[in-house]
């Protein structure tokens, strides 16, 4: 048995199962992190202690440490078929495939999409949780004021476009993500594909526009 295992993490389609497995665990979170978010439009008190009663809970250190392990093991997997991939085809197809069979642009651009977001993750986490440090109190507890940084950060032009830019690159590769995780753990019969494609889209579209929404309410409005 625990040879059959080792055999199964090794194996391309085990690697590829569990890349897509963690794409939905990623996919997930993304999901809760963007509803949590929503919250700014109930006001600052309600959004700074949102932020409060999740960042005192000492379970958000087993949380964050599990998230990074997803996000660095499904990186490393993904680069790792990336590469197997090229190498069992040095040479790229004489006749590209069309139809529904064509490669879409953002199928081929899927790598670079996962570098921005990895570049704008780590902006982002500089900018709003090791970033400036605010505090407001509520009957007497005094917590961070997340909400004016936001305002802060969200009134700037170019801070807003270029963060703007950064989610529609996200909403575009949750979407084909989103997707290609069901085909990893085997649903490809195109009895459940055309169901999956819509779902796809739709959880993208939701998620894109619940975080797209939040800079361009303080921006136009705060």
């Amino acid at each position: 048995m625990a040879k059959l295992n080792a055999g199964y993490f090794k194996s391309t389609v085990g690697q590829k199962q569990i890349v897509g497995l963690m794409g939905l665990l990623l996919c997930g979170f993304v999901f809760t992190h963007m509803l949590g978010n929503l919250i700014i439009f109930i006001g600052p008190e309600a959004y700074n202690m949102y932020a409060y009663k999740l960042v005192s809970n000492p379970l958000i250190y087993v949380a964050e440490a599990g998230l990074v392990a997803m996000f660095v093991g499904h990186i490393v997997l993904t680069i790792k078929l990336t590469i197997h991939n090229k190498k069992s085809r040095p040479q790229a197809y004489a006749v590209s495939a069309s139809g529904e069979k064509k490669t879409t642009l953002v199928q081929k651009t899927m790598a670079h999409q996962g570098i921005i977001i990895l570049v704008f993750l780590i902006l982002h986490l500089i900018t709003f949780k090791w970033g400036t440090v605010y505090t407001v109190e509520y009957d007497g507890l005094v917590v961070r004021d997340l909400f004016q940084l936001m305002v802060e950060k969200f009134n700037q032009p170019l801070y807003v476009v270029g963060y703007l830019g950064c989610l529609v690159i996200l909403t575009m590769h949750l979407s084909h993500g989103f997707q290609s995780s069901f085909k990893s753990l085997g649903f490809n019969h195109p009895q459940y594909e055309p169901k999956i494609k819509c779902a796809g889209f739709a959880y993208a579209a939701f998620v894109g526009f619940g975080f797209i929404s939040q800079p361009l309410y303080i921006f136009f409005f705060l």
